[in-house]
Formats: C-alpha cells, sequence, structure tokens
C-alpha cells in the first residue's frame, strides 16, 4: 500500500465519488441557495432509508446544488454508473457485478486514477435517495445521495464520512481532499444531467 499522502486525491474519495474539473454555478441566486442549503445540512445527517453517515467520523463532508434538469434525468445520470468514465474524467473504467438498476446489496468494481473499488449499495428508494459504502487504503466510507424536486430543478445534496487509521492520521488533509472531490462530483453531475436535456 502507498503512503498515504500519495495517493491520489480523487483515489481517495474513489470509495464513492471522483474528482473531475470543476464547473462554475451558472446563477448567482443558485451559489446563495447551495451555500444556504449547506448551512442546513451541516447540522442534520442525511438519510436514506435509515442508512446515514457516520456522524462521529473525523472527516464529514456535505455539499448540494440545484440541477437545472428533470428528477429522472439527474437519477439516471447519477445512477447510470457504467457510464460514469463518459462525465467523470477520472473514473478509468466501472463494471457491475450485480445486473440490472441499482438495489440494495448491488455491488459494482470502478477505476479511478489507478486505484481499484469495490463499492456495495446499502439503500436505494428510487428518485429520492441512494446510500452506498465500503473500504479503501483502509479507509471506510459511507456515501448518501438524496433528491428533491424544486423550482426549475433538482435539489441535489450529498454526505459522506471517513473512517479508519489513515483518516486519524492526517484528518486535514483528507477532509480537505474529500470537500474538493464531492464539490466537483455535484459539478460534474450538474453539467452532465442539463447537457442531457
Amino acid at each position: 500500500m502507498r503512503a498515504i499522502t500519495a495517493l491520489p486525491l480523487a483515489a481517495l474519495s474513489a470509495v464513492l465519488v471522483a474528482a473531475a474539473p470543476s464547473v462554475a454555478f451558472a446563477h448567482s441566486n443558485e451559489q446563495s441557495h447551495d451555500r444556504h442549503q449547506e448551512r442546513v445540512s451541516s447540522s442534520q445527517s442525511l438519510t436514506c432509508g435509515g442508512v446515514h453517515p457516520d456522524e462521529t467520523a473525523p472527516v464529514i463532508t456535505r455539499k448540494s446544488i440545484v440541477v437545472h434538469a428533470p428528477l429522472s434525468t439527474v437519477w439516471k445520470v447519477q445512477t447510470d454508473v457504467e457510464n460514469w468514465p463518459t462525465w467523470q474524467p477520472n473514473v478509468t473504467s466501472v463494471v457491475k457485478d450485480t445486473p440490472g438498476a441499482l438495489r440494495s446489496g448491488s455491488v459494482f468494481r470502478w477505476a479511478t486514477e489507478g486505484l481499484d473499488i469495490t463499492s456495495t449499495v446499502e439503500k436505494v428508494e428510487h428518485g429520492k435517495c441512494l446510500a452506498w459504502g465500503g473500504p479503501a487504503q483502509g479507509i471506510n466510507a459511507i456515501h448518501v445521495w438524496t433528491f428533491t424536486p424544486v423550482k426549475g430543478g433538482v435539489l441535489v445534496r450529498t454526505e459522506e464520512s471517513w473512517t479508519g487509521a489513515p483518516v486519524e492520521a492526517d484528518t486535514a488533509f483528507l477532509q480537505t481532499a474529500l470537500d474538493a472531490s464531492l464539490q466537483n462530483w455535484v459539478n460534474n453531475l450538474k453539467n452532465k444531467s442539463e447537457s442531457s436535456c
């Protein structure tokens, strides 16, 4: 295993998310809405069918964004894991071990920046929320996504927690890594969803 400081930023967050170039928000009122949602979500852990991030974890990141696209489009983009490489540049491959739509118990294997990841879906409520988790490089992650229709689109909220020896060893670095990775993920989800309409 490589030293934790040598792991690529995206590889560290690749348990559940992958870093990619950031896309600027299109509307200033959207930025303000996004900041408001982050303040709200910072004190309320997201839940999907009882699955939620570890609130005692040393590293927790919460992000939200309004996507100006139909819920069906946003949901399809996010849950069609085999197509992640088409809109997440650092994801090089995805293979579903469990055929069909994502559901509780689904397993998929994917690669990003040379790191192979196996993720297991913990809960899916179609069009509402999605939770998955798994270990990578000694980091245990729990990741929850929620999708809420709002005027003009969908409010996408995400929250992820990291625990494990590497997290305890370098919390500040890994907090920064996960913050950047999740911000890139929601930005790319927005960009892909809006361009798919």
